[in-house]
């Protein structure tokens, strides 16, 4: 079951959030990437957004904005945190699933590599039902938890590593 999506209350200041986001099924990615937005918006972030092709091409554009962002002087213009926003539906095949592994594997390694927070909402779905539940609808959309989850790592990051 499904848990309704709430605000953790978090404010941020200025600091920069980077969203990372696929093309492929716009519809729902669209979606995803408008709620993180307005959440981070609301919590005080300067958000830039990158998009790519593909959910597998979205480590690579992670991966570049994390060196970038651990290159910078610790300020507050250096990157809080990278949201990763993608759908995947399954198909007849196993390839959904092989793209799906690798990714959660590749922006795990980016965000230890790098100590910065990498939001990984790349959803790997069984159908377009749970595509609309988790991407359309505004009580479930996974990227206001995505959002949520960056604004809570970047202040714990913060936290632990001025």
């Amino acid at each position: 079951m499904l848990r309704k999506v709430r605000s953790s209350g978090i404010r941020v200041g200025a600091r920069p959030f980077v969203i990372v986001a696929s093309r492929y099924n716009a519809r729902y990615v669209d979606s995803l990437v408008r709620a993180a937005r307005k959440t981070l918006q609301d919590a005080g972030a300067r958000v830039h957004v990158v998009r790519v092709p593909g959910a597998y091409e979205i480590p690579l554009a992670a991966d570049l904005v994390a060196r970038r962002a651990s290159a910078a002087p610790a300020s507050t213009d250096r990157v809080a945190a990278i949201v990763c926003l993608g759908v995947i539906l399954r198909g007849e095949t196993a390839h959904a699933a092989h793209i799906g592994e690798a990714v959660t594997w590749a922006l795990m390694q980016i965000q230890l590599r790098h100590a910065i927070p990498v939001i990984h909402e790349v959803l790997l779905l069984e159908n377009e039902a749970q595509a609309v539940k988790r991407c359309l609808h505004p009580q479930h959309n996974r990227g206001i938890e995505a959002a949520e989850t960056a604004l809570q790592m970047a202040k714990l990051v913060q936290k632990l590593h001025p």
